[in-house]
């Protein structure tokens, strides 16, 4: 996988954006999940998971950012985007860390742009990656674009 080498200023304070939504917002096995997504005008949405109690029902992070930089903007491509999960108060780590999209949240991302970046976990520090990098061979209904 091509990974870029360091995070920039911006793609750092996306993922403090992602984190402060998470602190606002955390609630123990309700919101764990916090996301930030930068258009490719530079503007920056963030969201949480919702989670219910019927899983199938729960939305992810980045699911949550994406729809309300739609609401607002329309279809602006998605530059960047992060998810970090904040720990449960049983975690021995206290630490909000950089999560991987889950597969939903990959096909999703690249469902509304094929070109965006992913920050994802990456050994000691996050690192970015396309998102076309998170799902080889993906299933399209027409002609690969």
């Amino acid at each position: 996988m091509k990974r870029s080498a360091k995070l920039s200023k911006a793609d750092k304070a996306l993922i403090a954006a992602a984190s402060a939504a998470i602190k606002r917002r955390y609630r123990d096995d309700w919101q764990e999940v916090g996301a930030a997504l930068r258009t490719r005008s530079g503007k920056i949405f963030t969201g949480v998971n919702l989670d219910a109690y019927l899983g199938r029902m729960a939305v992810c992070a980045e699911a949550v950012a994406l729809g309300r930089a739609v609401v607002d903007l329309g279809d602006a491509g998605i530059d960047m985007i992060v998810a970090v999960r904040h720990p449960s108060p049983h975690d021995e780590d206290q630490n909000i860390a950089v999560v991987s999209p889950c597969g939903a949240c990959r096909e999703l991302i690249f469902d509304y742009d094929p070109k965006a970046r992913v920050i994802v976990p990456d050994g000691t520090a996050p690192a970015a990656v396309p998102i076309a990098e998170l799902l080889p061979n993906k299933y399209t209904r027409g002609p690969q674009r």
